[in-house]
Formats: structure tokens, C-alpha cells, sequence
């Protein structure tokens, strides 16, 4: 699976929505686990704005790696944000996105403005 690692040094990240345990199965409430650490994972929605151009997104962090004092509205670090474009055929139509992970979320600040 192609792995495309996101560069946030000039970016932009808002917290939209709160942490949140990431749903494996809607209709049982089981919880996803990492495969390899069996850790729990959280979700958390994000605004990433870079280059005047910005994208809600999802992103899911390991439960170890969601740090005390987020707030909504407020800027964010994601270290180690990557990308994974995804596709399946789910009861014959055919589906694609892409899936962001993260390996922690921080409170982060807004970046610095250029002088002018």
C-alpha cells in the first residue's frame, strides 16, 4: 500500500471535532485496534489549511498518542501525518478515498507570519 508522507511545517491544522474512539463495526460499537500494537485508535477532525487552500479531514491517532489540552478552534501538530489511498468493492460498487494517520495529535500554535 503506497504511503505518501504530508509535510506540516507550513500548515495550518484546526481542530474541528474532539477525539473520538474510531467505530471498526457500527452495528456491534467494537472499537479498531492498531494490528500491530492491539492499542485502541481515535479519530479526530481537523481543518488543514496550507498554501491557501484548506481540507476537512479525518485522522486517526493511537490512543496513547491524544495529548491533554485540545481544544476546538485551536491550532494542532500532527507528527508524522501520512496519507494512504485506499479502494474496495463494497456490495458490487466500487469505493475510494484516502485514509490520514497520524502518530500523535498536540496542541500545536499558528505559524509564523512573513514580515512584509
Amino acid at each position: 500500500m503506497r504511503v505518501i508522507r504530508i509535510d506540516t511545517t507550513s500548515a495550518t491544522i484546526l481542530l474541528t471535532e474532539a477525539p473520538a474512539p474510531k467505530v471498526r463495526d457500527r452495528q456491534t460499537g467494537e472499537i479498531a485496534k492498531d494490528a500491530v500494537s492491539g492499542e485502541a485508535l481515535m479519530t479526530v477532525g481537523v481543518v488543514f489549511i496550507d498554501e491557501g487552500e484548506s481540507s476537512l479531514i479525518q485522522v486517526t491517532v493511537p490512543e496513547s498518542g491524544v495529548t491533554d489540552g485540545l481544544a476546538v478552534g485551536a491550532p494542532v501538530s500532527l507528527p508524522g501525518l501520512v496519507a494512504r489511498p485506499w479502494e474496495s468493492v463494497f456490495n458490487g460498487q466500487q469505493r475510494h478515498g484516502i485514509a490520514y494517520r497520524a502518530s500523535a495529535i498536540a496542541p500545536g500554535a499558528f505559524p509564523m507570519a512573513e514580515a512584509v
